[in-house]
């Protein structure tokens, strides 16, 4: 396999061939609320030289403004997190298709859009995790968690979630319709409590005593590892064990966080070159660094808190095909019950 290009080359190349690439700017629309993505942006502009200009805001908001602004729309690059989110920004025309040979290179083919639309650039197992003093043999598979024998012990995030929609997508994906509504179904019996709150919370709840089996992505976890969360005590955490299911079948499904260049992008090499960062070296290590998620780009390092949770395989399901079951996995939702 030939070398792949490193950010530091790229943006050396884009400096040396354009000024105006290096004195411009980029203007970007992030639906990411961590506080520790400045690293990133900052890094691409000392890099650069391009100043980045932020708007922040739900996803589905930035899309609706996006369509809003049509042609006159200033946004160069938008990011957001889940495969649905992605998959809605493209069906809702505010993304364009971009040759890139680094980005195809770099980042594997499941976690990139068939039409280059969007490319994900970090990901999050979503796993299972248990409270050990209370649960001997923990499920091992996502099939287990509709289990009779773990009734009245889950909990979860409710179906509005997109985190819960886009597991469900992936069930549908690799067990069929029919096998995942019996999942949800069983799922929904086995509840501890309501579906409430977010990933945090499952894991408070299991602190707490309400919940023996939740489910959460790993970064919650892992940022508890690395620093003090509220409701999640080294001690408490002693207590908690964690599952990445389906090792011996589809494998641990996998959140994804992302981006693509917008539709009208009045900057748009910049944007280009923004999106080859993100699957630099660099700023992969410090989305596994500064915010505790794994990864996209295949070898990169992990950051201790991450590493600690262990080896594991990932489902490697196309995630363009699992977001286009987010409209079936909405229905067994309501059809179920699951709140």
């Amino acid at each position: 396999m030939s070398a792949k290009p490193s950010f530091v080359a790229l943006a050396a190349i884009a400096i040396t061939a354009t000024s105006a690439a290096a004195e411009g700017e980029l203007n970007l629309y992030s639906s990411r609320h961590y506080d520790t993505d400045e690293r990133l942006y900052s890094d691409f502009t000392d890099a650069t030289g391009i100043t980045v200009n932020r708007i922040e805001g739900k996803a589905d908001e930035l899309i609706t403004r996006m369509q809003a602004e049509g042609a006159n729309s200033p946004a160069d690059v938008l990011l957001t997190v889940d495969t649905s989110r992605l998959e809605r920004a493209k069906e809702a025309g505010v993304l364009q298709s971009i040759e890139s040979a680094t980005l195809e290179a770099r980042i594997p083919a499941n976690l990139q859009d068939v039409d280059n639309q969007w490319f994900g650039f970090s990901q999050r197992a979503r796993i299972i995790f248990y409270d050990k003093t209370d649960v001997a043999n923990p499920p091992t598979t996502y099939v287990d968690l509709a289990d009779p024998a773990y009734e009245g012990q889950v909990c979860h995030r409710s179906s509005s979630n997109v985190y819960s929609q886009t597991l469900l997508s992936a069930v549908i994906q690799n067990h069929g319709e029919a096998a995942a509504r019996d999942w949800a179904q069983g799922v929904v019996n086995n509840f501890a409590r309501a579906p409430q709150g977010g990933d945090t919370d499952q894991l408070r709840g299991l602190v707490s005593g309400e919940c023996d089996i939740s489910i959460s992505n790993t970064y919650y976890f892992a940022r508890a590892i690395r620093k003090e969360v509220d409701g999640l005590p080294a001690d408490a955490r002693a207590n908690i064990g964690w599952v990445f299911p389906a090792q011996n079948a589809e494998g641990a499904h996998m959140n994804l966080s992302g981006g693509g260049v917008a539709a009208n992008a009045p900057n748009r090499e910049n944007a280009i070159l923004f999106m080859e960062y993100l699957a630099s070296d660099q700023a992969q290590q410090y989305f596994s660094a500064g915010n505790d998620e794994y990864p996209a780009v295949p070898g990169v390092g992990l950051s201790p808190s991450v590493a600690e949770l262990g080896l594991f395989r990932p489902d490697a399901v196309d995630l363009s095909e699992v977001a286009k079951n987010v409209p079936t996995a909405q229905k067994i939702f309501n059809e179920v019950g699951w709140e």
